[in-house]
């Protein structure tokens, strides 16, 4: 699987600052916003509200888009291969 790219099609944010992320080829991860939080980049995203709401797929991948305007060069996002490498929770068999 050396030359797969990993494309994210599903999120879901929790209260608990964390988002389960599922890839097109059924692999799910958890992935902890807490850290990151602390970061001025992150700073919108404190407000638990706001983090949810913005939640989404922009790039093919996790994001948070803050302005409402699904400009995907004016988001927040993950690299996909950053969560990709993430411990599997669960994998579609």
């Amino acid at each position: 699987m050396k030359d797969y790219i990993p494309v994210v099609i599903k999120v879901i944010p929790q209260d608990n600052f964390h988002v389960h992320v599922t890839f097109d080829n059924g692999k799910v991860i958890v992935y902890g916003v807490t850290k990151d939080l602390q970061t001025k980049l992150f700073k919108p995203l404190r407000d638990i509200k706001v983090f949810k709401e913005t939640c989404t797929i922009m790039n093919d991948t996790l994001a948070w888009d803050i302005t409402g305007s699904s400009d995907t060069g004016n988001c927040i996002d993950i690299d996909p291969f950053t969560l990709y490498e993430m411990e599997c929770i669960s994998e579609k068999e």
